[in-house]
């Protein structure tokens, strides 16, 4: 299967494997599966970073993100114009005004993958063609 999974997920891999569900752990460390990040996760994660969000230090520069993705046998699925017409189109709930979660739903409604998110909000977005797992821990 192929799967997009939020930054939230990486960073819970990376940093707090113990916030991921047994099911969720599962899906990533099964090499039969395609595992995804979207360009917009780590645009998300030097933001992060630079503020002193977070904190990942064998993440000196950027291109330690992209080695680690690789070493964990994950893809980058990068954001194009496809994404961002789905982006216009995507209907944002009242209270969720993220504007990375809803490019990373929009890229995963348009590539036709399963989101791996544990932002509860997601949830609210399956009526917008998101096909989501939420990780419950």
């Amino acid at each position: 299967m192929r799967y997009l999974i939020d930054t939230n997920i990486l960073l819970f891999m990376i940093k707090e494997s113990d916030r991921l569900s047994k099911d969720v752990s599962e899906l990533l460390f099964d090499t039969s599966n395609a595992i995804n990040i979207s360009s917009r996760s780590i645009e998300e994660i030097i933001l992060l970073l630079r503020i002193g969000k977070i904190e990942v230090p064998q993440w000196k520069e950027t291109k330690d993100i992209f080695a680690h993705i690789e070493e964990l046998g994950f893809s980058v699925d990068y954001f194009k114009k496809e994404h961002i017409l789905t982006l216009g189109k995507l209907t944002p709930i009242p209270d969720h005004k993220d504007p990375v979660d809803h490019a990373i739903m929009a890229h995963a409604i348009t590539n036709k993958t399963i989101l791996i998110s544990s932002d509860s909000k997601m949830r609210f977005y399956r009526n917008q063609g998101l096909n989501l797992i939420w990780n419950r821990v």
